[in-house]
């Protein structure tokens, strides 16, 4: 059973920018992208576990702030030559909000 949750009205999250939603099991980053599509991963980086909330959103990609892996905003990889993956969520936008969806 899945459950879609209120993040915020599409406008108030800045281009490039994120905001993180906490649910009982883990810190999600929702983050806008400059042609407004919305992307959803786990907050931490599978590298060492760096907030990519708090990373360079650029392309369809996060750069860490830690160590500046790119991870792959689509599918949750990371870009060779390092290796690993974060959990994807799924978003959507319903009246110029933005809606998070967590499984039960």
């Amino acid at each position: 059973m899945s459950n879609w949750v209120r993040v915020a009205p599409l406008e108030e999250i800045p281009k490039l920018g994120a905001r993180v939603v906490r649910s009982k099991e883990v810190d999600i980053g929702v983050f806008r992208l400059e042609d407004d599509r919305i992307y959803a991963v786990n907050n931490s980086c599978p590298h060492k576990g760096g907030p990519l909330s708090e990373g360079i959103v650029y392309g369809d990609r996060i750069a860490c702030p830690l160590h500046s892996w790119k991870i792959s905003l689509v599918d949750g990889k990371a870009d060779e030559p390092d290796v690993g993956e974060t959990a994807c969520f799924n978003t959507k936008i319903e009246d110029g909000v933005v809606y998070l969806e967590l499984k039960e």
